[in-house]
């Protein structure tokens, strides 16, 4: 029989393995349009209004750090509450697209 103990230090070494694959994902809550015109390199386009659907369509998993942003942080706030609402447990809001690429230290 396993005790206490070792049980819990296998789930906490299990958890810490898990998130060893966990990774950072910047996401673009704009119109296709708006990213066209610019946007934080390296970054996902997913609408705000269809990110329910489309994040899934993606390999975003639900413990990965989502960082979201927009034009001026309304519209990935309302991402950020989508996401949340799906599971997804490590979601930020950066604001808008020049807050987002101070903070991420891109361009």
């Amino acid at each position: 029989m396993i005790s206490k103990r070792k049980m819990f230090a296998g789930c906490i070494g299990l958890f810490l393995a898990c998130s060893a694959f966990a990774k950072d994902v910047v996401i673009d809550v704009r119109t296709p349009q708006e990213f066209q015109s610019g946007h934080v390199e390296g970054a996902l386009n997913l609408p705000h209004d269809s990110i329910g659907q489309d994040i899934f369509k993606t390999k975003v998993a639900k413990d990965d750090h989502v960082i979201l942003y927009c034009r001026s942080g309304r519209r990935s706030e309302l991402a950020l509450g989508t996401l949340k609402g799906l599971g997804f447990s490590r979601v930020e809001n950066y604001g808008g697209l020049e807050q987002a690429q101070k903070r991420l230290q891109k361009p």
